[in-house]
């Protein structure tokens, strides 16, 4: 069965526009994430899912120079967007990453797929983000592509064709879900990149590791930020958008 990562990606973000293409350490912070997501073991293909937006041509422009493949569709309609991607790629195991994800650790990413893979004839959503206990910036989803195209079928409503997934955890008598926990809760974390304090601490994050180990790992982060208690200040006061507020 093919493991297919999917990671939508757009530049028109409503809080930060084209934070995905701002540099740190040198790189976009795209760049940074697909290098990061090509340590995922058990993955079997990344693809960058954006849209047929001109302004979005730079994505492509570095999926080419990354070597990962892509898919373009519509901007609003992400899970048509992702429907198309996996139909594309011929995916049978479905990786849910976003974008805003710059930090994402491939082990999460590997340990998450590997619950699927080992349960997968018990659950049909597996995913860290049901009950967070782990970071902002690692959440991961996994799924069957059975699901997806269900989802792709007979969602109309317009939040659930935004956000690909939220018509699989309004019915959990029909869809067996599943979260995974961290192994403490970390959940007040905050290492995704939605704002320019977002940024601001991502940026400190990469600049105190990328260096000595640009692989570094979620734990590494954790002991970082425990040195820097004062960096959680920075973007603590950062509210998540709700469902309807956003897409990528």
């Amino acid at each position: 069965m093919k493991v297919l990562v999917i990671v939508q990606a757009r530049m028109t973000s409503t809080r930060l526009p084209g934070k995905i293409m701002m540099e740190v350490c040198g790189k976009p912070l795209l760049e940074h994430q697909i290098n990061r997501l090509k340590g995922v073991k058990t993955a079997d293909e990344i693809v960058v899912a954006t849209t047929t937006n001109s302004i979005d041509n730079i994505i492509i422009d570095l999926c080419k120079k990354l070597n990962i493949s892509f898919h373009r569709g519509s901007e609003n309609d992400v899970l048509g967007r992702y429907y198309e991607t996996a139909i594309k790629y011929k995916g049978d195991i479905i990786v849910r990453i976003t974008s805003d994800c710059p930090v994402i650790d491939p082990d999460v990413v590997d340990h998450i797929i590997d619950f699927y893979i080992k349960y997968k004839d018990k659950y049909d959503y597996v995913s860290n983000t049901l009950f967070r206990m782990y970071p902002r910036g690692m959440d991961t989803e996994v799924f069957s592509f059975k699901a997806l195209k269900e989802t792709h079928v007979e969602a109309t409503k317009q939040m659930d064709r935004e956000h690909v997934t939220s018509f699989i955890h309004q019915q959990p008598q029909r869809y067996c879900l599943c979260n995974v926990p961290y192994d403490s809760d970390e959940s007040h974390h905050r290492w995704t990149v939605d704002t320019q304090e977002d940024l601001e601490l991502v940026t400190k994050i990469f600049d105190s590791l990328f260096y000595v180990n640009p692989e570094f790992s979620l734990e590494d982060i954790l002991d970082l930020v425990d040195k820097n208690q004062d960096w959680i200040n920075i973007n603590k006061h950062i509210t998540h958008k709700r469902y309807g507020e956003y897409n990528n």
